[in-house]
């Protein structure tokens, strides 16, 4: 399928490795110009080389930034020619016991997956809806369906943006300008992998034991990829997909056991 979108410019985040990288790769490879950001320099410098080697693929710009910060997010954005594609991302808060994070923690939680991608939509959605195209995913979580009881930040920030997101997507749609939330479940990651190293500390036992007994509680008897949680967001943010806005997208190989 051809997803309409080749010579768009997209912003991804986050986009050194795990899902973000894997984002800005199916939209490279769909001819996309990508700016990728991250903080750290080495690792984005070899993302950027693997996505340009990629066939058909466009431009590809990299920014070493913090986003979290007014600086980062200018560098990024000045960067960009034009955002037609808004594909916000941040590595999780750290894992706990909610007793001991202060508020500190709290504000750092809520600035890295909440306020940040609030600011990249509200400096980029006036551009969309003025060149009446546009498409704003955010990464978000399956602890926004299903809480987790270890990550007591990211259930509360990433539920900020998502009552956020579902407002404004209402405002914009009418002007081809759609807003979605990507909701992961436990994909082959480093995020994943560092709290299965937290559970095995908590509980004094092999991490790979804990792994195990993660994988094998999901239905589909594995854990995600990144490219294909890639291609989902392609998807969204392809010509097709101008009528799907508001949505909370989990994709986590049948983990959660509710209909809704």
């Amino acid at each position: 399928m051809d997803l309409g979108i080749a010579g768009r410019w997209a912003l991804v985040c986050g986009a050194s490795k795990g899902l973000g990288l894997g984002c800005a790769r199916a939209l490279a490879a769909e001819g996309v110009n990508v700016v990728i950001v991250a903080r750290g320099e080495q690792a984005l410098q070899q993302a950027a080389q693997t996505l340009r080697a990629l066939p058909g693929a466009g431009q590809v710009l990299a920014v070493a930034a913090d986003v979290t910060t007014e600086a980062g997010r200018a560098a990024a954005l000045a960067a960009c020619p034009q955002v037609d594609i808004l594909v916000t991302n941040a590595g999780g808060p750290p894992a706990g016991d909610f007793r001991q994070f202060q508020r500190e923690d709290w504000i750092a939680a809520l600035d890295a997956n909440m306020l940040a991608p609030i600011a990249l939509i509200q400096a980029t959605v006036d551009g969309m809806l003025a060149r009446g195209f546009g498409r704003i995913v955010n990464i978000t979580s399956s602890s926004v369906k299903a809480p987790i009881d270890i990550l007591a930040l990211s259930n509360g920030s990433r539920s900020g943006l998502t009552g956020f997101s579902a407002g404004l997507a209402r405002r914009t749609v009418a002007a081809n300008v759609t807003l979605n939330n990507l909701l992961p479940g436990q994909f082959d990651t480093d995020r994943l992998r560092g709290n299965f190293a937290f559970i095995a500390g908590q509980q004094g036992r092999d991490a790979e034991a804990v792994a195990e007994q993660k994988r094998s509680s999901i239905p589909a008897g594995r854990f995600g990829h990144p490219d294909e949680f890639g291609a989902a967001c392609a998807f969204l943010c392809s010509a097709h997909a101008g009528y799907i806005t508001g949505q909370n997208l989990l994709i986590d190989g049948g983990a959660y056991p509710g209909t809704f």
